[in-house]
């Protein structure tokens, strides 16, 4: 059932939200739109009022070589940003669930191959994931990590990418390796559904203690409709609007009623609504 509007203001009035300036820009993923790796994904994402689409580099295809690496296939997605006048909000690099990162000699070569990606496609951010059997827990991980990332993020700084750093670590942890690394190309990619329902973390301090400058873009998603799950989503907009990030906040929702379309509205509407009243 949706949130009245008396409702949902004396929610973000209680929360404190008064006053504060939203300057961050609402994408999606070109996968919840159920559209992943297909350049069609950028027209109806225009359609249902988003800013950017987040777009999939896909896994290793034939001749190991990955699907966006098809300079057609780039200027497809170019040419449908153009007409649909909408941002390429970052490459998610999906390989690295099969060839992590921590242990795996394929994966920085698969990340080279992303960086180069993301550079033609403009889309800024690279989404280098750390879930499942690639996840990062140990010392000796993050030590692992830390080693991998360091060429490669002189790499991406010279590429003018960032490579966001998704993980299941806490917001120190996360820091510590960026911190090992020493390059403004790494970063933070915080996702606020994992952080609370995974990690048990608090999304909202977390996101105040790592500040704008360790953050490149960030994943909203719950269990279920935004606003109805675990995750403050008007605290996550305040705490935003507080460290001044101005870079793309993805959807990475599910479909609770089936129908991809409506409940993207429902969701997209329900973050409209809330960055109005800050």
């Amino acid at each position: 059932m949706l949130i009245s509007r008396r409702g949902f203001i004396g929610t973000v009035a209680a929360a404190g939200l008064a006053g504060r300036a939203v300057r961050f820009k609402i994408g999606v993923m070109d996968g919840v739109l159920r559209l992943g790796g297909k350049p069609q994904a950028l027209a109806l994402a225009a359609k249902l009022g988003f800013e950017g689409v987040e777009v999939t580099i896909g896994r290793s295809a034939a001749g190991g070589q990955l699907p966006l690496a098809n300079p057609e296939l780039q200027a497809q997605y170019l040419a449908e940003a153009r007409k649909h006048k909408l941002r390429l909000a970052g490459a998610y690099l999906d390989v690295l669930h099969v060839h992590c990162l921590k242990n795996d000699k394929l994966a920085p070569l698969w990340v080279s191959d992303g960086i180069r990606i993301t550079r033609r496609l403009n889309a800024r951010v690279l989404l280098v994931v750390f879930f499942g059997k690639c996840a990062v827990s140990s010392a000796q991980e993050m030590d692992a990590v830390a080693g991998a990332f360091k060429e490669l993020a002189r790499e991406a700084e010279k590429a003018g990418v960032a490579l966001g750093f998704e993980n299941t670590l806490s917001a120190e942890d996360s820091a510590r390796v960026l911190d090992r690394v020493g390059s403004k190309a790494l970063k933070v990619y915080y996702d606020v559904g994992n952080s609370t329902n995974m990690g048990g973390y608090d999304a909202v301090k977390e996101i105040r203690w790592l500040g704008r400058d360790r953050i490149c873009q960030v994943h909203l998603k719950d269990k279920g409709y935004l606003g109805e799950g675990k995750v403050d989503f008007p605290g996550v907009v305040r705490a935003l609007a507080e460290i001044g990030f101005t870079g793309f906040a993805n959807l990475e929702t599910s479909s609770p009623s089936g129908s991809v379309e409506n409940d993207l509205r429902r969701n997209l509407a329900y973050l409209r609504r809330l960055c109005e009243m800050i």
